[in-house]
């Protein structure tokens, strides 16, 4: 049995000294495996006397328990110091200060239009809304647009399934409104709109801000203070100019549009006018009685001014790096 004792001082020492789960398992192949020492060392009882087989046997059982229970033993060791390596790794600071979470700001439009609601509440305006999917009536009919009018046009409004349509303004949330409300009627209806059309100044989704007021006495003066006191509160400017240019619309008579200043030219910035009778006859408003004034703006092109921002396109993009000059 000194080549037994040999075999088991010799595996022992090996696994021990293994580095690595590889180098373990190919010492194990050295002793156990089925060209091992100890394998070996078991298929050569056979030429042992036969009384002397039995203790051989047993003998050489014993020490193959012991080698796979040190074998076992030393690989949990190395799996063991795996592990605290690769904690010790990954080993935080708890003491460090935490990582702050980046603080979220409103989209530049959200910020004008929340401006635009804002003083025009302090005006005496209500905020109304509306669908953004509409019917023709509502849309076109009840505006005063004819059958033939290009805006209908496949080439300028979005139409989908039963004849209903993408708004292509928000003067469908007036109408709506005229419809279920009573005059006196003071109100502004911002919203998303929608027409083909796509270039560094237009989107095919854009917003807009229309606003109304019907009343007995109200007149184009009104609307001439209403629109300027606005505009000078919205870019904080006492000097900002405005004028009104005769124009046409189906829904307003007379039309205008307004452009404004700031003593280096004129710039177009909204349309306007007096609500034209059929209108209010549409919605059961009598046009004998009542009369009032309608505008509608551009929120989106009202934020490039303010920002100095020359592509539209730029606030659609979400482009981070562009969005955190604004929060």
């Amino acid at each position: 049995m000194d080549e037994l004792d040999r075999i088991v001082t010799a595996a022992l020492a090996e696994f021990a000294a293994a580095a690595d789960p590889a180098a373990l398992e190919n010492s194990k192949a050295g002793y156990l495996g089925k060209a091992g020492a100890l394998t070996v060392l078991l298929k050569s009882l056979g030429k042992l006397p036969a009384a002397d087989r039995p203790a051989a046997g047993a003998a050489i059982n014993e020490a193959k328990v012991k080698l796979e229970s040190a074998l076992a033993a030393r690989r949990d060791a190395l799996a063991d110091a795996k592990l605290e390596r690769q904690l010790a790794s990954e080993a935080l600071d708890v003491s460090l200060p935490g990582r702050g979470r980046g603080i979220g700001g409103l989209h530049p439009i959200t910020q004008t239009l929340e401006r635009i609601e804002t003083l025009f509440r302090s005006l005496g305006f209500e905020v109304a809304d509306g669908p953004e999917i509409e019917d023709d009536f509502h849309n076109f009919t009840a505006l005063n647009t004819p059958e033939d009018h290009p805006a209908r046009s496949m080439h300028d409004t979005f139409y989908v399934e039963g004849g209903h349509v993408l708004r292509t303004h928000t003067s469908p949330i007036q109408v709506r409104y005229m419809e279920t409300h009573a005059p006196p009627i003071k109100i502004i209806a911002p919203g998303r709109v929608y027409r083909v059309d796509s270039d560094a100044t237009h989107s095919p989704m854009f917003h807009q801000v229309e606003g109304l007021w019907i009343g007995e006495d109200v007149s184009f003066a009104d609307l001439k203070g209403v629109f300027t006191e606005f505009l000078r509160n919205f870019f904080e400017r006492d000097d900002l100019e405005v004028r009104f240019r005769p124009s046409f619309f189906p829904f307003t008579e007379p039309s205008a549009e307004i452009d404004m200043s700031f003593g280096d030219g004129w710039l177009e910035i909204a349309g306007s006018g007096q609500v034209h009778p059929n209108v209010l006859k549409a919605v059961g408003i009598d046009p004998e009685k009542y009369q009032g004034f309608a505008f509608g703006m551009g929120p989106d092109r009202l934020t490039m001014l303010r920002y100095g921002v020359n592509d539209l396109r730029l606030f659609y993009e979400n482009d981070l790096r562009f969005l955190r000059q604004f929060a």
